[in-house]
């Protein structure tokens, strides 16, 4: 059976120069072992964020000439450095002018990085989800490396926090199993059919580009622009 790359595998490659290589794409046999909660089963708070269903998380004009889809984990260390270096340009330069619709999409290397999704898709909308992927991503050295289990998920619940998400919210979707199966298995959808291999990786227009510098994303981007006029 498939596998992702477990958390020794994760450890052995943080201090891997480029980007990271997906050895295998594939969902665990349980999608919902290891949720960082006492309870598996899921609440019913009627704050809590729908289970079962995965939404598209979409910045930008719908009708934008370009669209751009980015595959990225959350415990990727090259996906935060892009987020930090390239994403925001890319943002004000090519979305917020109409030019570019940007989809963000999850990659599941690890427990920690399902765990980081659950709480970046606890908010309920594209604009806290956006909000919450960059304030994880900005701290990802210090939650991601923070020791035990507990410390993770300590460290992902603080950020929920910050983004104005209660305990009760967030204990919900971090303990819902459902919304989790959902999630690995639209991953596993997504990157087979877009032939993931790595991230970060760009469907670009229905091309595949591996992670890059904003000058030559620009390049790429004004090309299909202007291919589009």
């Amino acid at each position: 059976m498939k596998r992702m790359i477990s958390a020794t595998a994760l450890a052995a490659v943080l201090g891997l120069g480029g980007f990271w290589a997906l050895e295998r794409i594939g969902a665990p046999a349980s999608p919902e072992f290891d949720l960082p909660g006492a309870a598996q089963a899921q609440d019913d708070s009627e704050d809590a964020a729908p289970t079962g269903t995965v939404q598209e998380m979409v910045l930008g004009a719908e009708d934008a000439p370009v669209e751009v889809i980015e595959y990225a984990s959350y415990t990727c260390p090259h996906c935060a450095s892009f987020h930090e270096n390239v994403f925001d340009r890319i943002k004000e330069n090519y979305v917020e002018t109409g030019q570019v619709k940007f989809v963000y999409r999850e990659v599941y290397f690890d427990k920690y990085g399902m765990w980081a999704s659950l709480v970046a898709r606890c908010g309920g909308n594209t604009d806290r989800f956006f909000g919450i992927t960059d304030m994880i991503y900005e701290t990802q050295s210090e939650w991601a490396r923070a020791g035990s289990d507990a410390a993770i998920a300590d460290g992902l619940r603080k950020i929920g926090k910050v983004a104005g998400l209660d305990d009760s919210q967030l204990e919900a979707c971090l303990t819902d199993g459902d919304q989790l199966r959902s999630l690995v298995e639209w991953y596993q959808e997504n990157a087979e059919a877009d032939g993931i291999r790595s991230t970060p990786s760009f469907m670009i227009d229905g091309e595949l580009h591996s992670n890059m510098n904003y000058d030559d994303f620009a390049e790429i981007l004004d090309e299909k622009i202007a291919a589009a006029e």
